[in-house]
């Protein structure tokens, strides 16, 4: 099936490099975008929203319903992974390995054998030995909480400088990674296990949806936020400026509970034990 394969991918890419033809140019101020509704945004946005950021305006308010599709197809795509990578029957291993914290010493215990208890002294690893480096892990500790508030800060204030909800949860999302990285994945799943991980994948949809929900109760349309100014107690204009807030912050919770779990999956081959 490859010479098939081949000729039809070869025959559609030509397809779409000749309709490019038909596009405007580059740049092109009498495009039918530049003619009719970049001029839209760029006089109404701010009277409209109260919102500097012109992009994020237009992503999660006047085409809010083409982002919470695009939140919905992460969510789904996590949920995907989840079902073909993860392997939920637990097979114990071979041996485990533990760390002398005290001395460095590498222990290897058979399966059967007594582990160390649980002490400040032992430290289980990963099979896949990895040179203990207190500089390493260190800095990363330090690293890891200013990122979180730089993710924090992307995400509530995406609708007044460069940033949003995407962007602060990849952020949120990496930093958890590091710290899984740096340590192990057992230390990262203390802090976020799997179950928390799936929650919050649903949560942030949850959230961004039923924002809108509350629109219609509230007596307007579906993800039309000025409906919230009865809620908040603000004029329309302010609340749809926090009504983007609110969907921003879903957005931000469901991308970084997708990677952080892509991460456990990947990683550990599906077993959720340990890995890097």
């Amino acid at each position: 099936m490859k010479a098939p394969a081949i000729i039809i991918v070869l025959l559609f890419g030509s397809l779409l490099v000749y309709t490019t033809r038909d596009f405007p140019s580059w740049g092109d101020p009498a495009a039918p975008a530049s003619m009719h509704v970049s001029p839209r945004y760029i006089e109404r946005t701010m009277a409209e929203t109260s919102v500097p950021n012109m992009v994020t305006a237009v992503l999660a308010d006047y085409r809010g319903y083409d982002t919470l599709f695009e939140t919905i197809v992460i969510f789904s795509a996590g949920v995907a992974c989840l079902f073909l990578l993860r392997i939920f029957r637990r097979t114990e291993p071979e041996s485990r390995m533990y760390r002398h914290l005290p001395t460095g010493i590498t222990l290897r215990i058979a399966k059967g054998a007594a582990p160390p208890r649980e002490s400040a002294e032992f430290e289980r690893i990963d099979l896949m030995w990895v040179p203990y480096d207190l500089v390493v892990k260190t800095t990363c500790r330090l690293i890891v909480p200013f990122s979180q508030l730089f993710a924090l800060y992307v995400i509530a204030h995406g609708h007044h400088s460069p940033g949003g909800g995407f962007q602060g949860g990849v952020i949120l999302g990496a930093s958890i990674i590091l710290y899984a990285i740096s340590h192990n994945m057992r230390a990262s799943l203390a802090w976020i296990d799997e179950r928390l991980a799936v929650l919050l994948c649903g949560l942030g949809v949850f959230i961004y949806a039923g924002t809108g929900a509350i629109c219609i109760l509230l007596g307007s349309n579906y993800l039309d936020y000025g409906a919230l100014s009865a809620l908040l107690g603000v004029d329309t204009v302010a609340a749809r400026s926090h009504g983007i807030l609110m969907v921003e912050i879903g957005v931000g919770i469901t991308v970084m509970a997708v990677m952080v779990h892509l991460y456990y999956s990947l990683a550990s081959a599906g077993r959720h034990d340990e890995g890097l």
